[in-house]
Formats: structure tokens, sequence, C-alpha cells
């Protein structure tokens, strides 16, 4: 059997609402919202008894998605969200953005913190690390030419 797909990345929020918003601004689209609950998905992820919020987000493509998650029942137990990007663990969500400068300017509006500075690599591509309103590590890369 060969694999098929990446099917989302998940990322877990405290604040539901501020982190959707931010990735629409980003120019992701909400997919759909969901409580998810029970025992069987205590099963799949070894929690036992959850409840979690999620939100689907879709890449304007069709082909990616971001599943959001805020934990009501087991609490969240630890944060991730400061570590530097050389720590070990999934870094950040990276994506393509017609124009960078353009979208640093909608993002800080929401909340986002340039990490280093926007950098060119050759002729290629121009790239930057921003920290989203939690905190979380996103990449955005601007194809040039």
């Amino acid at each position: 059997m060969a694999l098929k797909r990446m099917d989302n990345v998940g990322i877990v929020v405290d604040d539901l609402e501020e982190t959707v918003a931010f990735f629409l601004e980003l120019g992701l689209e909400l997919e759909g919202r969901a409580t998810i609950e029970g025992e069987w998905a205590g099963r799949v992820t070894g929690l036992g008894d959850q409840r979690v919020e999620i939100a689907m987000m879709r890449t304007p493509d069709g082909h990616n998605r971001l599943e959001l998650s805020r934990f009501l029942a087991p609490p969240v137990v630890a944060d991730h969200r400061n570590a530097p990007v050389n720590a070990l663990g999934y870094l950040r969500v990276m994506f393509t953005v017609d124009d960078i400068d353009e979208t640093l300017e909608r993002l800080r509006k929401r909340g986002a913190q340039l990490v280093g500075e926007v950098v060119q690599y050759k002729n290629v591509y121009r790239l930057c690390y921003i920290r989203g309103p939690e905190g979380h590590l996103i990449g955005l890369a601007q194809q040039l030419g």
C-alpha cells in the first residue's frame, strides 16, 4: 500500500476564535467546526474521556488543512509555543504567499510578530518566520520571478 496524502497538521490553541481569525486573515478558509468528545475519541488519542473544540482550516488550493484544537477536557499539560526554532519536535507550518510585506502588515494587526527578519534566498524566495497571536511558529515564503 502507498501513502495517499497528508491529511492535516494539528495545532492545539488556547483561544480558538482568535486563532481562526488569524488564519482567515492569512488566507485559509474555514471548512468547519465541531466538538469532538466521547469514549471513541479518547481511544484514538489515549487521553480517555476528552472534549475538544476543533476548527478545520483549508488552504485556498484545497489540498492542505490545519486542524485547530482547543482542549476543554482533559486540560492542556504542556506549552511549547515559545520554543526556539532549534528545539526538538514539530517546528512550524510554512505558507507560500503572493506578497510577504503585505501579508506581514495584515497579520501584525492580528498579533503576529516577526521572529528574525525577512531574508532573500538567491533570486528564488523571500522568507521569514513569525509568531502568531498564541506564539505558534509560522513560516512565510514569497516565490520570486
